[in-house]
């Protein structure tokens, strides 16, 4: 018999609306318990609340104490499926999988509908993400998201719609994997993956978002807050506006890591360009370029990283060489 158990953080799948005014709104009792459901096979479904927020409300701290549940959880159940809100569900998850050294499936689902709306897709997602948990091949595939008939890596996964119940996607590779009424079918999955297991989220890391015209004011501010950290997600391949260098300069003479993103949902960041404020440039300053991350994600691997070695070389090796 396999024992999965359903941890709850709150979002629109534990939400109900209000017929009324039509507002989305929390409940006291979760609204997917007892699952109509039959699994096929002879299992186990616990359920446990670790907390009940709206995802906008979520920070590193609850992720990690999130994780530290989880990880106690592993000992007894077979998979974990953690409900969610899904504006930071990407961030959860990369979080978890960052964190978390484990074999056993973590899956991460939620609903853009709640559970009494017309077309609500919360009972679904948590069933097939249950199926996802219960599957042999989710094992040794890292923290997953399922959503909407698709399994996807939570390093590649994000949210791309406000409202559109496809709203999550992998726009750099595509799902891992899709759900069938018949099948969880994985079609592949990443080649290496490295943990970095933290007791404390202690860090500052700030992140900034390049425009066209955009100058130092907004660096000079950042360092005036003295951060740990500074994420940018940069134009194109990973340039700057010219203006923005002399307060760059500065942010990493204070030895304050900066690492760099495109703000395009596809492709790395690299040196291709020499022109002040190109790549070239921000790289032979010191800047760290990413292996194709989020701005949001690397953001979260910097607070991590920071958390066990704030020495430049290492920090470079982590988000240049380590996917």
């Amino acid at each position: 018999m396999k024992k999965i158990i359903i941890i709850h953080t709150g979002g629109t799948i534990s939400m109900l609306e209000n017929k009324d005014t039509g507002e989305i709104h929390t409940t006291s009792d979760h609204p997917l318990s007892n699952i109509p459901y039959d699994f096929g096979t002879t299992i186990m479904v616990d359920e446990h609340i670790a907390f009940s927020l709206p995802s906008p409300h979520i920070t590193p701290s609850h992720m990690l104490s999130l994780a530290k549940t989880i990880d106690n959880f592993l000992v007894e159940y077979d998979g974990i499926v953690v409900t969610h809100g899904t504006d930071t569900l990407e961030e959860t998850a990369y979080f978890l999988d960052l964190v978390l050294d484990t074999e056993k499936p973590v899956i991460l689902t939620g609903a853009m509908r709640s559970s009494n709306e017309i077309g609500s897709d919360a009972l679904y997602n948590l069933i097939s993400s249950i199926r996802v948990a219960l599957s042999s091949d989710a094992y040794s595939k890292g923290v997953l998201v399922v959503m909407n008939d698709e399994i996807h890596s939570a390093i590649n996964v994000t949210k791309t719609s406000t409202s559109n119940i496809a709203t999550f996607q992998s726009p750099q590779y595509g799902p891992i994997g899709i759900i069938t009424k018949e099948s969880i079918i994985f079609h592949h999955q990443l080649v290496t993956r490295t943990t970095y297991p933290v007791e404390n989220i202690s860090k500052r890391v700030f992140l900034l978002k390049a425009y066209a015209g955009m100058d130092s004011k907004l660096f000079e501010l950042i360092h005036v807050g003295n951060p740990d950290g500074l994420i940018i997600e940069g134009l194109g391949q990973g340039n700057l506006p010219k203006e923005t260098i002399p307060a760059i300069q500065k942010l990493l003479k204070d030895n304050i890591p900066i690492v760099l993103v495109s703000r395009s949902f596809r492709g790395t960041v690299g040196p291709t360009y020499a022109y002040e404020g190109g790549g070239k440039q921000l790289k032979d300053m010191g800047v760290i370029f990413t292996n194709g991350l989020t701005g949001p994600k690397a953001r979260l691997k910097l607070l991590i990283a920071l958390e066990n070695n704030a020495d430049y070389m290492i920090l470079r090796d982590i988000f240049e060489k380590e996917f």
